[in-house]
């Protein structure tokens, strides 16, 4: 319940140090289910809740978050019909994801025929840090949290392998020219002007520098720091490795439509070889042992919130 005085003033409010949503384990509202083929899938799904509220009770313990509210729900995006808030973590099934939540909200009739543009830059879908508090309070309350995450170094290198290994008039100006300029001795003309070219391991240092030349970005940021797992407590968790079973499963539990399947295709570079951990190794291979200790380092509490084995 929101004190009084939090429901007439918002402005000064929507500021707070030490914000903490305990990490309850709410049962699974399971009355859309039909038939008893999502057994196994359900088994699994409550040990990965029940083994991310383990590991946030001992983390918790020795440590409280203090951030802002806003920030902490600036990456979930919100579905009302359905009620479901949805955290994005890039490079682990998110545009589909965002296709099937215009397509619950009635904002597109299938979800093969939206573009990867229209996804990510038609402003059909609202994040929750866009109402106010006491909206965002209400629907982390009451609507069916869920995240999907990935192995840590497989989403590592399939970011690396979109936006630097590909055309990209964002990616190569802003982070490739920074990333060249700054770790590349002897740089051609041509790459310090382009930004185009930038190697893996080039780009690992960039992630490991304290004092990068350019600041993080969402689709190699940690779970931890998009999604906040720990603070806001979520229903379902699913995972990039088992991506159609457990989406479809979550869509059978939220009450979507019957003919509303997650989509298998790939969003784009659909020729490429998708990154799999034979295609990491080849990656990490470019990497001294001391440079792949650290990048595990860097992503240690993604490893361990979602019980992912070390590489």
């Amino acid at each position: 319940r929101l004190p009084e005085q939090w429901k007439t003033s918002e402005s000064p409010l929507s500021w707070f140090r030490g914000v903490y949503l305990p990490p309850a384990l709410h049962p699974l509202n399971k009355t859309f289910l039909k038939g008893g083929e999502w057994q196994d899938t359900d088994s699994t799904q409550e040990k990965r809740r029940a083994f991310l509220q383990d590991f946030c009770k001992k983390y918790n313990s020795r440590k409280k978050l203090q951030t802002h509210l806003v920030h902490l729900v600036s990456r979930i995006y919100v579905e009302d019909r359905h009620k479901v808030l949805y955290c994005e973590v890039p490079k682990a099934g998110c545009s589909n994801w965002k296709r099937v939540l215009m397509v619950l909200g009635g904002l597109a009739a299938s979800a093969n025929n939206i573009s990867h543009d229209d996804v990510h830059y038609g402003k059909h879908l609202r994040k929750l840090d866009s109402y106010d508090l006491k909206g965002i309070y209400t629907r982390l309350n009451t609507y069916t949290k869920f995240i999907f995450v990935r192995d840590p170094m497989e989403r590592l290198v399939s970011a690396f392998r979109d936006k630097f290994e590909h055309p990209n008039s964002y990616y190569h100006p802003v982070f490739g020219k920074a990333i060249i300029k700054k770790y590349r001795h002897n740089a051609d003309e041509e790459a310090l002007k382009t930004g185009s070219g930038v190697k893996f391991k080039e780009f690992i240092q960039y992630l490991l520098d304290s004092h990068r030349p350019v600041g993080m970005d969402i689709h190699w940021e940690q779970v931890s720091k998009l999604c906040y797992p720990c603070l806001i407590n979520y229903d379902f968790i699913g995972k990039f490795e088992t991506l159609e079973e457990d989406a479809n499963y979550f869509l059978q539990l939220v009450g979507a439509p019957d003919d509303l399947k997650f989509p298998k295709f790939k969003d784009r570079h659909s020729s490429d070889e998708r990154t799999s951990a034979e295609v990491v190794r080849q990656y990490l291979k470019e990497l001294s042992k001391e440079e792949r200790q650290l990048t595990y380092d860097f992503y240690y509490l993604d490893y361990l919130m979602f019980n992912y084995t070390s590489p």
